[in-house]
């Protein structure tokens, strides 16, 4: 009787690669599989960066030394003063200067010296005349704009940044592109039908009195791709109907003497100036090579901003140099993610960036490359389709192993020696997918002998189990391996199943897999050794998980153990979950029965030997700053210490969940309850605030709340810092953006009012659903916060009294002094409300 077509494995095949496009079509997970490979593609190459460039750092030890950021803007003058006797050849600033820098006390200098002038019948101040002399001296000294304006207009070779924001202008722009921008326009040629660069719907230049000074004016505009990994760089993009060079484009003509008018993009195809040229995408983008750290360190050289300012290192180095200047400091501006680096600043960026431009160092993807990707995926649909049924499942699975290889191999060789990216793991994937799904298929619906069916399946099964296992599902994994007929390859296969079973601390399971191998082999290696161990740790409570870096272990058992761990006096029950600086279990007091939380970290683990002293000053700090703190709606913090290398905290143990779950719309709390608990963290805050202690993290997720006692409490003062002023000298920016207040986004000192203007987001937030700020980018959530108003309550919760509307718009407003001053402030204002409903009542 024949089989029904839909049983054949031609017909598999084909749904199978129907499905696989379709999935590659309607998701980004097949893209983002080619994104992985190209990271890994980058790790394998290694070259040398060129040693044209130099990076001057403002360094945290810049700022311990100099004073915090932002620096008055005579400091960046006589900087670039010193620079610029070295003779570099470039100077490029990534600092922002956007706004006018005024001392509160030149105005009235400048006044006073008009009123002397006039008295003195509009004459300057001459040589005898001191008290003129002086006014003349201080308008200047106050000037700071100018000061810096005077450094870089005679040091002739300074480049400053601007930010372009992407997106399409809807209209036309708010006010006309200054002259000394337009300067650094570049050419055009081509069709346009060939593609255009990126648009940009907001320009961000320098101040006219700097910017007129500069010698060029390049956008430094990061656009992460979807998983926030900073691969390309946009060489042009587009504002109006201007086109101009990125920073990294534009140090790289001014380096070899060309100006932008003489910098040309060919549209969709290539930018090139003198005889550089670069192939780009259709927006006029392209992959830059991101130089590897050797030893922990940047390959490009990075010296400290006080340690050129002060003479440590002679200018003289940087003679003929391309000096970068820009923060590295944590806390001031942002960093990216790139392929070699979890955290890069953008003046690293720029440097890499810069180096692949002069040296040429960069991928290229041909216009042939998505036909020749397509082409690649045809073949591969023709061999399952076709030729895979024809085979037995052990040629099938060497045949289909060595294309698995030879595609991957091919893309990752011709990254790393010839700089060129060929997606190839989309037909990779298919390959694989594509063979699993026909060899499951052929396991289960294929009839054959006997003999041939159970060779048929311990093959199917064992592929399958080496798949799941790869894939971190080791229960399916074994489930598949114990279907396998024993031998000594088996074996092999299963104790490394064991192994991983123990790396995930899952002793209990790895028990298991040991009992089944001791059953056909009990002298097999050290398995008698290894069964006994994983029985003994299955039967003991096990902390912690593996050794990379964000989940490392947080206590080591010795093999022998076999009682519940100690920290200090409390006795460790379980693990409770992930926090903020690593795990936390639950604990006991055996001496008094008092239940706690522990929150764990391993600091020598986490942290490298220099960190490790500011890491672990941190941790204590926390327990410090949250110790001093005794009310009713704060976490209460019973003990701190370091045991088995392991510093801890003990905690009062909280029953309630954090508001995050009633955050979103659907599941609002009726605004009664809502208002209840922003006035118990209020007065929680009030109290803070008076202890100087300001919590600059107030979210949902970090105020815990009972449904049934409606007990309230705030948690984790994890980045508390006290501010006495003595104890406040960097202003690093801490917290979560969505929540931050202006001032704080600005990395000005902050008070106790910051914490009250997150506290007003979250109690728009939980009345609406929905955050009143937003943003695609860091840059542009920063920006709204900053300068932008919020969507009006009502138009999302038509239900919310006026009165409360009125207490959010001044909890939330822009200027601290209009808001409130105090914690109970707010709890008042919210406390009259409720004493006094409105006629709309409080309803969510």
């Amino acid at each position: 009787m024949k089989r029904a077509f839909w049983k054949a494995d031609w017909f598999v095949g084909i749904v199978v690669v129907v499905l696989f496009a379709f999935a590659g079509l309607s998701t980004n997970l097949l893209a983002g599989l080619e994104r992985k490979a190209y990271d890994s593609g980058v790790s394998l190459t290694n070259r040398t960066p060129s040693d044209r460039i130099a990076i001057i750092a403002i360094d945290q030890q810049s700022l311990d030394n100099i004073g915090r950021w932002p620096w008055s803007r005579d400091i960046h003058a006589q900087f670039i003063d010193k620079l610029a006797a070295a003779n570099p050849k470039l100077i490029v600033s990534t600092v922002f200067f956007t706004e006018p820098q005024q001392d509160k006390g030149a105005a009235y200098i400048k006044q006073l010296l008009d009123l002397y002038r006039r008295q003195q019948g509009g004459a300057e101040a001459g040589p005898g005349d001191r008290f003129g002399s002086l006014l003349e001296e201080a308008a200047v000294k106050l000037d700071v704009d100018a000061q810096l304006a005077d450094s870089v207009g005679k040091a002739g070779n300074v480049l400053l940044p601007m930010l372009l924001e992407k997106g399409e202008l809807q209209g036309n722009p708010d006010k006309e592109t200054p002259p000394f921008v337009k300067k650094n326009e570049v050419e055009t040629g081509g069709d346009a039908n060939s593609g255009l660069p990126v648009a940009s719907r907001q320009m961000i230049a320098p101040i006219a009195r700097i910017g007129e000074k500069a010698a060029g004016i390049g956008h430094l505009t990061a656009v992460p791709d979807v998983d926030g990994v900073v691969r390309e760089e946009f060489l042009v993009m587009r504002y109006v109907d201007q086109f101009y060079p990125s920073l990294a484009l534009l140090a790289a003509a001014r380096s070899l003497n060309v100006a932008p008018a003489q910098v040309v993009t060919q549209l969709g195809q290539s930018v090139q100036f003198g005889k550089v040229k670069l192939q780009t995408t259709a927006y006029a983008s392209f992959y830059p090579y991101y130089y590897k750290p050797r030893d922990g360190k940047s390959v490009i050289p990075i010296d400290a901003f006080y340690d050129v300012a002060s003479g440590k290192i002679p200018v003289d180095k940087y003679q003929d140099k391309i000096v970068l200047i820009g923060a590295t400091a944590a806390g001031v501006g942002s960093s990216f993610v790139t392929p070699v680096s979890a955290a890069m600043a953008p003046v690293e960026v720029l440097a890499h960036t810069l180096s692949s431009i002069l040296q040429q160092d960069y991928f290229t993807q041909p216009g042939w490359a998505p036909w020749f990707k397509m082409l690649l995926c045809l073949l591969v649909a023709a061999y399952l389709i076709g030729l895979l049924p024809r085979l037995r499942a052990g040629q099938a699975a060497m045949l289909t192993a060595g294309l698995f290889v030879l595609l991957i191999g091919t893309q990752f060789v011709l990254m790393s020696s010839k700089l060129i990216w060929l997606e190839m793991m989309t037909p990779a994937a298919l390959l694989l997918v594509g063979h699993l799904v026909l060899t499951t298929k052929r396991f289960l619906l294929t009839e054959r002998g006997k003999e041939e069916s159970e060779l048929g399946a311990a093959e199917s099964n064992r592929m399958l189990g080496l798949a799941f296992q790869g894939q971190g599902q080791l229960d399916m994994a074994f489930d598949k391996f114990r279907k396998v007929p024993m031998d000594a390859s088996m074996m092999d296969a299963l104790y490394n199943l064991a192994l991983d079973f123990e790396r995930k601390r899952q002793f209990n399971k790895a028990e298991a897999v040991y009992r089944h191998m001791a059953d056909y082999d009990p002298k097999y290696r050290d398995l008698s050794s290894k069964l006994s161990r994983a029985k003994q740790m299955s039967e003991t409570v096990i902390l912690g998980g593996g050794a990379s870096r964000g989940n490392a272990s947080t206590l080591v058992l010795d093999n022998e153990a076999v009682e519940k761990p100690m920290l200090g006096r409390y006795q460790v029950e379980k693990e409770l979950g992930k926090g903020a600086m690593g795990v936390v279990y639950l604990g006991r007091d055996p001496k008094i029965g008092r239940v706690v939380a522990i929150k764990t970290m391993a600091l020598s683990e986490e942290f490298e030997p220099d960190e490790l002293a500011e890491a672990r000053s941190r941790f204590f700090r926390e327990a410090e700053t949250a110790g001093r703190l005794n009310h009713p709606n704060i976490v209460t913090i019973y003990d701190a210490g370091e045991e088995h290398d392991l510093a801890y905290i003990a905690m009062e143990f909280l029953k309630g969940k954090d508001l995050s779950p009633y955050t979103k719309a659907g599941h609002l709390l009726p605004a009664a309850e809502v208002v209840h608990i922003v006035i118990k963290t209020a007065e929680a805050l009030d109290y803070a605030h008076k202890q100087h202690v300001a919590h600059r993290d107030i979210k949902p997720a970090n105020i815990m709340y009972e449904l049934d006692t409606k007990v309230v409490k705030v948690t984790d003062f994890g980045i508390a810092r006290i501010t006495d002023s003595s104890k406040t000298k960097t202003g690093m920016v801490l917290g979560t953006p969505s929540y931050m207040s202006p001032e704080q986004l600005s990395g000005k000192k902050v008070d106790g009012r910051s914490d009250l203007f997150s506290l007003g987001v979250m109690l728009y937030q939980m009345c609406v659903g929905t955050l009143p700020f937003k943003g695609e980018s860091m840059a542009e959530l920063m920006f709204r916060i900053a300068n932008e108003p919020y969507t009006n309550p009502k138009e999302l919760n038509p239900n919310l009294p006026d009165r409360l509307v009125a207490v959010i718009d001044k909890a939330l407003r822009k200027n601290a002094d209009e808001r409130f001053q105090t914690g109970q402030e707010f709890a008042d204002a919210l406390r009259r409300l409720l004493a006094k409903p409105s006629t709309e009542g409080a309803k969510s």
